[in-house]
């Protein structure tokens, strides 16, 4: 009688795991970054299908030369966007920045290490002045980002009357760390590559694992409820801002010494592209749901297309149709998937 028993109690324990497992796939299946990693899946097979060089060891090597530049300010906006807000000035800040290094090397002489450093401190105050009128004053992080947009833009141009400036070339410790080159067997990359797998772990520990992460999500979701709970949401939106324009800082620097050039209008129409990475991976424009992984297959899905309807011979200029009409795909079976989880 008791061996019966615990034949009975084993099996139901067997039965439960495997629904338990059974509800983990399903619950994958139905999640926004699995969806957008399907499409990129897809998309990669019908480009290299129409295209023969689409995965030549050359054409992979200048699309990912590319991406870990926008996907480093994804990340960021990621973060930011799980909180509820995003940053439209990055695309500036992106110009900006490296513009500032250039000039304080050229005209004023001054070591590139400290150059680059007071470009990042440039950042951090960008970003601490977005997170300060954002929280403490009340107004929208889509007219303060703007206007902040308008201002860093307007500030590169002024400064540099218009004209590129050339980059740092010269060999040495800074330009092998940002824009250094490497081979694996056919394939050429650059550590920038690397820079974007070491921030994209750091992102996902810090928004899967950390305390970090859940007052990000909790202040997105409900941020009443949040700063009820004890969390403070002003300080971590404010260190949010600060994160993101850092970040897109580093990635002008990285694409200046990548191309040895500066210039004013680097960066023009980032913001919106980096979002729509953002939004096609899975994170929520409103809030409270953010992934890292989804934005990684963003970057790569958007990278594709860039690439893709190039050599299949779609006219450059017909780019922004693809990505909105992909965003807007993505948008409506995102919210098709949340209103089949809620009902399940």
């Amino acid at each position: 009688m008791v061996q019966q028993v615990m034949v009975q109690q084993a099996g139901a324990i067997t039965a439960e795991d495997g629904a338990r497992s059974a509800k983990g796939r399903s619950s994958l299946m139905r999640s926004p970054q699995f969806s957008s990693f399907v499409i990129l899946v897809v998309l990669l097979a019908v480009f290299a299908v129409a295209d023969g060089n689409f995965l030549s060891p050359l054409n992979i090597s200048n699309m990912m030369a590319f991406l870990p530049e926008l996907g480093i300010i994804a990340l960021g906006m990621t973060l930011l966007l799980t909180a509820g807000e995003f940053d439209l000035s990055v695309g500036a800040v992106f110009a900006l920045a490296p513009v500032v290094v250039m000039l304080l090397v050229q005209n004023a002489g001054i070591d590139i290490g400290v150059a680059l450093l007071a470009g990042l401190l440039l950042c951090i105050a960008i970003g601490a002045i977005n997170g300060v009128i954002v929280t403490k004053i009340g107004i929208s992080s889509f007219l303060v980002t703007l206007s902040m947009l308008l201002i860093v833009r307007g500030a590169a141009l002024y400064i540099t009357q218009g004209f590129p400036l050339k980059s740092w070339n010269e060999p040495g410790f800074f330009v092998t760390l940002l824009a250094g080159s490497f081979n694996v067997g056919s394939f050429r990359f650059y550590t920038s590559l690397w820079w974007f797998i070491g921030l994209s772990l750091l992102a996902v520990y810090v928004l899967r694992y950390a305390k970090l992460g859940n007052w990000i999500s909790a202040i997105g979701s409900n941020r009443n409820a949040a700063v009820a709970r004890g969390v403070p949401a002003d300080a971590v939106k404010i260190w949010l801002f600060i994160l993101t324009s850092v970040l897109a800082g580093l990635a002008g620097m990285i694409s200046a010494f990548r191309i040895s050039a500066a210039s004013p209008v680097a960066g023009t129409g980032y913001e919106l592209e980096v979002i729509a990475m953002v939004v096609v991976g899975g994170t929520a424009l409103t809030g409270g749901r953010g992934t890292i992984l989804g934005t990684v297959v963003g970057a790569l899905m958007l990278r594709t297309i860039r690439n893709g309807i190039v050599l299949v011979g779609v006219p450059g200029l017909a780019y922004n149709i693809f990505v909105g009409v992909i965003i807007l795909a993505m948008l409506i079976l995102h919210a098709l998937l949340q209103k089949n989880a809620a009902r399940s």
